[in-house]
């Protein structure tokens, strides 16, 4: 438990940014969800579309500190060539 007048201030603003960092991975994992989705459908122009917009999302988490950078790319890649793969699937 936190006792001195620094550790208690801490500690709120340790709950603070909890609170922040899991809407942000909430929000990326919100859009990576998008992106499955409209993968499983087969329609490559709603994957495209959103995996553009999930990428600012993802780079964001990673500048903020949530997301590793090489877990990030590695995401990014893999998704992107699951949406070109729909293309040439079809």
């Amino acid at each position: 438990m936190a006792n001195s007048p620094q550790s208690k201030k801490r500690a709120r603003q340790n709950e603070r940014r909890q609170t922040i960092n899991k809407m942000r991975r909430s929000r990326i994992r919100t859009h990576l969800r998008k992106v499955e989705e409209a993968i499983a459908s087969g329609d490559q122009d709603a994957a495209a579309a959103a995996l553009r917009t999930a990428q600012p999302e993802v780079m964001r988490g990673v500048t903020k500190g949530v997301v590793h950078k090489n877990t990030a790319a590695r995401k990014m890649s893999r998704l992107s060539h699951r949406v070109k793969a729909i293309g040439a699937a079809v």
